[in-house]
Formats: C-alpha cells, structure tokens, sequence
C-alpha cells in the first residue's frame, strides 16, 4: 500500500472507501497465494475458484472506479512487492522454488482480473443495447417522453445540432453487434453521433449533427444491405425525430415504386410514391406546400402548368394553347419552380408537381 502511494497516481485520488477494497484484494491474493502454496503439488486455482477467492470480497462497483489498466498495475506492483520481499521470508534454499510458484500464481490472477472485467464489459454491452433499442423505438414510436433524451446521453449521445434518421435492410453478412459498432465508428469520424436497432428486417440509424440529410446518411450508406437506403428530412434535435422517422419510415414502404432512386435518397424524393401507397401525410404536404402555393399565386401560374402537363410537356404546344410566347411559358414555369421547389422541365419533380394538382383538385381546397 506504501509503494502504491508511492508510485501509482490514480491510487492516491481513490476515495478512502475504495482504497480499502483494494487493500481487501491484496490481502485475499497473498493470502490465497499462501493457502495454496501450503499444500504441496495442488494445481493453482483457475477461473471461477479464482475470481471468488482474490475478487469476491469487493463489490462489482469496484469494476467502474478502477479500470482495467489500473488493475493491471495493481497486479503488477504486487508482484513485484512479494517478490521482493520473498529473500528477506525465506532461506535461498527456498526462495527461488517460492518465485516460481508466485509466477504461476500471478497468471492465474491475471486471467481472473481479465475475467471480471470482461462480464462486467459484457453485462454493460447488454444493458446498452436494450437502451439503445430503447430509445430508437420511441423515436419510431413517436414517443419522445422526458427520459429519451437522458437515456440517450447514458449512451453517449453529444446532442450535437440536428437530428435525422436513415433506414435501410440489415445487411446479411454481418452480425448486429458488428454493423452498430462500424456505423458509430464512421459516423463518429464524419463529427456525427449515432444511435442503431434492427426492426424487423430494418437497420435503423439516428444521426446527430446531420446538418444535411443526404450528405450525412451517405457517410453510411454503404454499411446497410441491398435495396433502398432512406433518410428522413433534417429536425431540431432529438425530440423531433419522430418527425423524421416517420417520414423515412412511409419513404422506405414506398422505395419499391422508384427502383432507380439513387442510394441515399431523401424522403422528400419519395413524394409521389408516398402519397400514391396511401402516405397522408405526403399528400397533406403536396396540398399544403405545393398546390395551395400555387393556387393563391397569380392564376396564370397553374393554369400554365395544367396547359404544359395536357400538352405533354411540351413549351410550344403550350404557348399555342395559351396564346403566348414560348419565353413566357418559360418565365412561368420558373416561377413554379421558385413558388414550390419543383421543375416542371425535370422528369421526376414534373411527377410530384401533376401529382400536387390532382390531389388538390380532389381535395376541393381553394
């Protein structure tokens, strides 16, 4: 104990209470050491026997004060203690058969210390797992209640800036354990935090510090399985995103309708696939955002883009229908473009923009 106040730094900041559970683990390691030494051509204890007899006496909490190195240097300076001390004991007759037997003691020792902290890792491993699932589930669920985001800081979550969530198949090849560690780890390396579960045949990542959505799920695309990988629009913060998982989630169902979307798409992308499987909020958003918008713009506007849509897309034919020129068809069309986020010249939001007409037609909202 004097030398490890001597020479171990991380000893002397201990609390009383803990440096006396360690002096119990010295005690009960040469103590066992003797016990064992005096009874002639018995096998040093292993494992289980071991970890009881040296660890037994300390309470489990020990294993999160002092960390694995630590302990390691605890078992070391030790050692070198008992040996040291071992020629002042002992005639030289005996002194060398007795530093054999501690070495082979000491190995034994240092597979137990190596056990204790690899099921108080595994224990730890289990229990944030289940939290982790946790607290991805109630973002699924559209539950964020007070305790979601203290959860999710038990497990490391930063909070850093905004929140999107990326779904995606598991991939075959690996285990879960495996796909969770590598994602964390290269979200990690982008300035990102993440938080995973598997629903179903779904690999589910929440990204925080996901300033843009699709840049930030391409950091990972890679690591889900085959098909569409789907990332839902950018939220404040933790508590809002249920808003993006629900998004992703009527993304993903949807994906099969676009099977040359590109790998991230957003959800956003998925717009009319969305609303024509049943999604309503995807129909809500086409009304709300795009053909309201246009509606109680000026009347040329949708007027225009119904005469373009019925004259299949094309400028001339539709400046004839209107009885304007080709450039002021043009003018409009970007001023739809502007009004909504949509090109009509552009073959998939032209989709989303005749879609938003016929639903706000049906929709009867003025």
């Amino acid at each position: 104990m004097t030398r490890m106040d001597q020479e171990v730094p991380w000893f002397q900041a201990l609390s009383a209470e803990d440096r006396a559970w360690v002096a119990t683990i010295l005690q009960a390691g040469i103590r066992g050491f003797v016990d064992w030494y005096r009874v002639a051509d018995q096998p040093a204890p292993a494992g289980t026997e071991m970890v009881a007899s040296v660890f037994g006496a300390a309470p489990r909490a020990l294993a999160g004060v002092i960390n694995l190195q630590q302990t390691v240097d605890l078992v070391r300076l030790t050692i070198e203690v008992v040996e040291e001390n071992v020629p002042d004991l002992l005639e030289p007759v005996d002194a060398a058969e007795v530093r054999a037997a501690v070495l082979r003691y000491a190995r034994e020792v240092a597979f137990a210390t190596a056990e204790v902290y690899a099921r108080a890792a595994e224990l730890r491993g289990a229990w944030d797992a289940r939290l982790e699932a946790l607290v991805v589930d109630a973002v699924l669920r559209s539950d964020p209640d007070e305790a979601l985001l203290s959860r999710a800081s038990a497990l490391g979550w930063a909070g850093r800036g905004d929140v999107a969530v990326v779904l995606g198949t598991v991939p075959a090849e690996r285990s879960d354990t495996d796909t969770f560690d590598e994602v964390r780890r290269t979200a990690r390396a982008a300035g990102m935090d993440a938080l995973c579960a598997v629903q179903g045949d779904r690999l589910v990542v929440v990204l925080g510090g996901a300033d843009r959505s699709r840049e930030a799920a391409a950091v990972i695309a890679d690591l889900f399985g085959p098909g569409a990988v789907v990332v839902g629009p950018v939220t404040d913060g933790l508590g809002q995103a249920h808003v993006s998982a629900r998004a992703a989630l009527a993304a993903h169902r949807a994906s099969p309708g676009w099977p040359d979307a590109p790998r991230p798409v957003r959800s956003a992308d998925l717009l009319p696939e969305r609303a024509l499987s049943g999604d309503g909020h995807a129909r809500r958003h086409l009304v709300d955002e795009v053909y309201l918008p246009l509606v109680h713009a000026r009347g040329t506007l949708i007027e225009t883009l119904s005469a373009y849509f019925q004259q299949g897309s094309s400028l001339e034919a539709t400046a004839r229908a209107l009885f304007v020129h080709p450039n002021t068809v043009r003018y409009r069309l970007r001023q739809v473009a502007e009004l909504t986020g949509f090109s009509a010249t552009d073959p998939r939001e032209s989709l989303t923009l005749e879609i938003a007409l016929i639903l706000g037609r049906l929709s009867g909202r003025l």
